[in-house]
């Protein structure tokens, strides 16, 4: 393999080398680092698509890499993070309270991200109505709002009565896993052109993202609350237009 057609498969094993660092960060309880980890392995995911289209360097293994490090990252790290977070409140908040053999089987419940990734990754992989757009919500975005709200609430501690609770994270992670299988379609950002009537969705919303994150940084927010309305605008416009459309 010429070092050119080598160079999107070395950006995706970036991806997937942040991701397993994260899982031993989150596991270790470095939760900021594990976050910024699958920060990063977004950042990589992202160029390894770029310099793949860029270099005209697509190949059946880069495909299938991407895919596997995409589960490491998007799945099983932030499923990881939900465990290390949920594990830890519950066991403060309701030891003693209710049987220690249901706190350790609910605490397993955000397993099921990374199920629900698999599955998601798999159909990609096998569905050729996927190749501009989307069907459910990629995993990259399903793991950035995720670690968005992980790192919001640690600096804004008024979450944590609604985190507190036996019934939150799981129920997070049931729906989420739900998003990330379903069958509603969700535009890619992609452009293969700058022309307005194909892309008036995208450039809406790239629009709306520049003014969401003039706000945030005006108001003095962090970051991590420009990600999540930006994420949640972005399902919840699908969503809508989904349901719209099956209700015509």
């Amino acid at each position: 393999m010429s070092i050119r057609k080598s160079i999107p498969n070395s950006i995706t094993s970036l991806n997937l080398v942040c991701g397993t660092v994260a899982v031993i960060m989150a596991f270790r309880g470095y939760e900021l680092w594990a976050i910024y980890l699958i920060l990063a392995a977004a950042v990589f995911d992202f160029f390894d698509g770029f310099a793949a289209r860029l270099l005209k360097a697509y190949s059946p293994m880069g495909k299938e890499l991407d895919s596997l490090a995409d589960l490491v990252s998007f799945g099983l790290a932030p499923a990881a993070l939900i465990y290390m977070r949920y594990s830890e409140l519950v066991s403060s908040t309701l030891s003693g309270k209710i049987p220690v053999l249901l706190i350790e089987a609910v605490s397993l419940i955000p397993i099921v991200l990374a199920v629900g990734s698999a599955l998601r990754l798999a159909k990609f992989n096998v569905d050729t109505r996927q190749s501009e757009s989307f069907i459910g919500v990629p995993t990259p975005a399903n793991a950035i709002l995720i670690i968005s709200f992980l790192h919001y609430t640690v600096f804004n501690p008024h979450f944590f009565p609604l985190e507190y609770t036996l019934w939150f994270w799981p129920a997070i992670s049931i729906f989420l896993s739900y998003l990330l299988v379903s069958n509603i379609p969700m535009f890619s950002l992609k452009m293969k052109s700058l022309a307005w009537k194909e892309n008036k969705t995208r450039f809406i919303f790239a629009a709306g993202a520049i003014v969401a994150a003039a706000a945030v940084a005006v108001t003095g927010e962090k970051w991590s609350l420009w990600l999540i309305l930006l994420i949640l605008t972005y399902i919840l416009y699908n969503s809508s237009v989904y349901i719209a459309g099956r209700h015509e």
